[in-house]
């Protein structure tokens, strides 16, 4: 069975990084976001690798599990963020003490799925896939970013309600910043490979397609012990998104993901939107989508709201979602079901 963490009123949040931490230049951006989060209330605890880079990772692969390790299992800790993502997180997987890893509420997106998808996949504890700390940096949050904390404080046998955002960032423009931090400017439209309306089913798991698929074949990514052992073999809703990935190298990727078995006894598959998927000899990311779901007989919701083009929803990887979209609209109802 799934378990839940919770997210107490006045929790504390302890922000250490598993992949890349701020490099000096940028340390404004951590106090910002500190100052922001204590402005509401919660309590902040930051670990050294926070305010660390160098070699494409805030600290040795042993340093930065111990870091990690520390804060899960500090009682005072309820919810772990780090500041962003990165590139190396997978190092230190062999090193995290899974055997000891409290119930409590991990969040973030990019490189930080990896660490995601394994804990659940390995625990059966909830974690949530959504925006990072540096983010929550402006004077408020957009309304689809804002419903982490409702989604968070969702409790066992609860539900939780997330609309398609009205809009969503085409381009970053430091030079401007903006009160939300985000700049939301382009019309949001969740598309669906029939055209037609889509309804899903099943229990989300996912993370950047980039990095989790590196889980393929190891011990962190057996999905059907994972079935097996904590969702009653209930259909798995894979969501999925490309940071950096070419059409070709995403559709080798998705292959994998079939060929490892990480697509039986799947309900459907949700992509979110990318400012990747290059063609490849006029290879389009809608010619994958369209082979795929001929392939798999799976329906295909994709540009929806989550991954590197934001605003994004949070979504729990072990939660029982339902999902529609048609229209270019689109709702995901979670369920906190064990």
């Amino acid at each position: 069975m799934i378990k839940y963490p919770s997210l107490p009123s006045g929790a504390t949040i302890g922000v250490t990084a598993p992949s890349s931490g701020v490099p000096a230049e940028l340390h404004e951006l951590l106090r910002q976001a500190r100052s922001r989060m204590e402005a509401k209330g919660y309590a902040m605890v930051f670990g050294d690798t926070a305010w660390r880079q160098d070699k494409a990772k805030s600290a040795p692969a042993r340093v930065r599990a111990d870091e990690f390790n520390k804060m899960m299992g500090d009682e005072q800790i309820d919810l772990i963020i780090p500041p962003w993502g990165g590139e190396l997180l997978i190092e230190i997987l062999e090193l995290i003490d899974f055997e000891q890893i409290q119930n409590k509420w991990i969040l973030g997106y990019s490189d930080i799925s990896v660490l995601l998808l394994a804990v659940t996949l390995k625990t059966g504890i909830a974690t949530a896939h959504g925006t990072n700390l540096v983010d929550f940096r402006g004077e408020y949050s957009d309304e689809t970013t804002a419903m982490w904390e409702t989604a968070l404080r969702t409790k066992p046998g609860e539900e939780v309600l997330q609309h398609s955002s009205p809009y969503y960032q085409k381009e970053w423009k430091h030079d401007a910043p903006s009160p939300c931090v985000y700049h939301l400017t382009e019309p949001t439209c969740w598309k669906t490979v029939s055209g037609q309306k889509v309804r899903l089913e099943g229990r989300l798991l996912g993370g950047c397609i980039d990095v989790i698929r590196h889980l393929i074949g190891t011990q962190f990514g057996d999905i059907r012990h994972y079935q097996e052992s904590y969702i009653h073999n209930e259909p798995i809703l894979w969501y999925l998104e490309n940071c950096e990935l070419n059409t070709a190298d995403l559709r080798r990727s998705l292959v994998h993901m079939k060929l490892a078995g990480w697509f039986d006894h799947c309900s459907g598959i949700m992509i979110g939107r990318s400012g990747a998927n290059q063609p490849i000899d006029h290879y389009t990311a809608e010619d994958l989508y369209q082979e795929l779901t001929a392939e798999l007989e799976l329906p295909i919701i994709y540009d929806m709201d989550f991954g590197h083009v934001p605003p994004q929803v949070t979504l729990i990887n072990g939660a029982y979602a339902e999902v529609e979209a048609e229209n270019g609209k689109g709702t995901i109802k979670q369920i906190f079901k064990a």
